[in-house]
């Protein structure tokens, strides 16, 4: 368990620091990401770039695991 909070940690100090150029990706833009307005409410929902980042952290954790 505190393995697992070490590295959760670490991941997010990382993420933090790299945040100023994470931001400029285009996930969230991408084609298959929904966005439905009507009047003064807006339903974001980010199909595509979900089934992105689980595939990655699928395949990142497949690799540490073996």
């Amino acid at each position: 368990m505190q393995r697992t909070l070490i590295v959760i940690g670490a991941t997010l100090i990382v993420v933090g620091l790299l945040w100023p150029w994470l931001g400029r990706l285009p996930l969230g833009r991408l084609p298959g990401d929904f966005v439905f307005n009507r009047g003064g409410f807006r339903l974001y929902v980010p199909l595509t770039t979900m089934l992105l980042v689980s595939a990655v952290l699928s395949f990142l954790l497949w690799l540490f695991r073996r």
